[in-house]
């Protein structure tokens, strides 16, 4: 039996909310398959299972918020046995054969023993009546006669014994002040949607300010026959599958990934773990406000087309709320541009666990040496590398936006 958890949907994330089962018990669900809907602060994610087999019951039921890492549900894998405790047949009722039945023998008389009377009050007659002058309760009182007995001086001293009646004040009651009306404190307002998003990225960025040791480089690309080349391929292209320059800057970010696995990682329990797969996260804004930075997967295998195609619908699903848990909880990198806000510089804040972040300004036109010796007017960019420092240095970041920039300056290869 395997447990579905609570998944882990980024480093923000400590709780989530079942929204609803998109399966039921008895259902075979496949690795990938969405098996549920979770609510975070950021975004309604679509929760795939990694675990082919049988849902055998749920643990949690809509509407319920839970920790990360809380049992959702038992699946069975393929192979298994059911949980489900066999039903055992219940041994057949032997019937005896007909056989004379025995005379039953009279019923033996039953000794029915009296219930023990009620505690006996003993109290003399005129005690008892004077009781009755006087209201007294003879349950009450407490008998000093020989034997136990009530006598009139008990229902007397127990008379006297009682409080006296308080008259009733024949003035006007005066009404009492007034209190002071207790203080009422509100409860404080929920915080909407936004409000909760605002303080997990804030919590997240106040992770990664407080344990990752950044360091920052930045360096300005001549894109020029990057521009020059996209713009001659998108008039080959029917307008649907047209590039934008951004995917040329995240494809070929992934590429120069491969030859420094040390920032296609994760830093967690002490320790770099670098990741066979390039999963590159995308800093996405979304229109209610806030950021989410889904990842795109497999960014070094995709052709451009494809992964133009991919971008879109990342970006879509990102603002409608339908992003998928994989999507938030696999990327090793981010990649970010302000260039559309009109930042000509990007100096990032990493995602933890993650151990780099990538920014690009905008594109703005500049006087450049050409081959150095001709001054020109060029298109050029920035672009900034900010990097854990437990796991690269300067000297490995400078290497990197030096391979990144040999690379936008070959889109053909990209």
């Amino acid at each position: 039996m395997a447990e579905f958890l609570m998944p882990h949907l980024g480093a923000d994330m400590t709780e989530g909310k079942l929204l609803g089962w998109r399966k039921k018990p008895g259902d075979h669900v496949s690795r990938g398959d969405i098996i549920a809907d979770v609510e975070t602060d950021k975004a309604d994610i679509e929760v795939e299972v990694f675990t082919t087999g049988i849902v055998e019951k749920f643990l949690v039921e809509p509407g319920t918020s839970v920790p990360v890492g809380t049992p959702l549900a038992i699946i069975r894998t393929d192979g298994e046995a059911p949980s489900v405790p066999v039903r055992r047949e219940a041994p057949p009722t032997q019937i005896p054969s007909a056989a004379p039945t025995p005379a039953v023998p009279a019923a033996k008389p039953v000794l029915v023993v009296p219930p023990p009377s009620p505690h006996r009050i003993h109290i003399s007659p005129v005690a008892k009546k004077l009781a009755a002058e006087l209201g007294v309760d003879v349950a009450t009182v407490t008998p000093m006669g020989p034997g136990g007995r009530i006598t009139r001086e008990d229902i007397e001293r127990a008379a006297k014994a009682r409080p006296a009646a308080v008259p009733a004040t024949p003035a006007t009651p005066v009404p009492p002040a007034a209190a002071p009306a207790p203080a009422v404190i509100a409860p404080p307002a929920p915080l909407d949607k936004q409000a909760r998003m605002r303080q997990t990225i804030a919590a997240a960025m106040a992770r990664s300010k407080r344990e990752i040791p950044h360091y920052y480089l930045s360096t300005t690309i001549d894109l020029k026959h990057l521009l020059d080349w996209l713009t001659e391929e998108n008039q080959k292209r029917p307008v649907e599958d047209r590039l934008l320059y951004g995917v040329l800057l995240i494809k070929a970010v992934a590429l120069t990934l491969r030859e420094f696995p040390e920032l296609n990682a994760v830093w967690e329990a002490g320790q770099l773990m670098v990741k066979p797969e390039i999963h590159v996260g995308v800093a996405i804004s979304i229109r209610q406000g806030g950021l989410i930075a889904p990842a795109l997967h497999q960014v070094d295998k995709k052709s451009l087309i494809e992964l133009m195609r991919d971008f879109r619908d990342l970006i879509q699903r990102a603002r409608a709320g339908s992003l998928r848990s994989s999507e938030l909880s696999e990327s090793t990198i981010t990649v970010t541009s302000l260039g559309e806000q009109g930042v000509e510089t990007v100096f990032g804040i990493i995602y933890p666990p993650q151990v780099a972040l990538v920014g690009f300004g905008k594109v703005v036109q500049r006087p450049w040496v050409v081959d150095g010796q001709a001054l020109a007017v060029r298109p050029v960019i920035t672009a900034t590398l900010s990097a854990d420092h437990r796991v690269s240095d300067g000297h490995r970041g400078g290497l990197f936006l030096s391979s990144l920039e040999r690379r936008l300056q070959q889109p053909e290869k990209l």
